[in-house]
């Protein structure tokens, strides 16, 4: 599964982590994830995330 980071921040998001104090289970793919999560650090919408080659 890829990572994905916060384009505003930088924030990384890693799908082995998850981001369990914003509800998402470690093992949760970016794609899977609901439209209204924000990022942790910022805030930022989800549509603000790039993937991480």
């Amino acid at each position: 599964m890829k990572k994905y980071e916060c384009e505003p921040c930088g924030y990384i998001y890693d799908p082995a982590e998850g981001d369990p104090d914003g509800g998402i289970a470690p093992g949760t793919a970016f794609e899977d994830i609901p439209d209204t999560w924000v990022c942790p650090l910022c805030g930022a919408e989800k549509s603000d995330f790039k993937p991480v080659e």
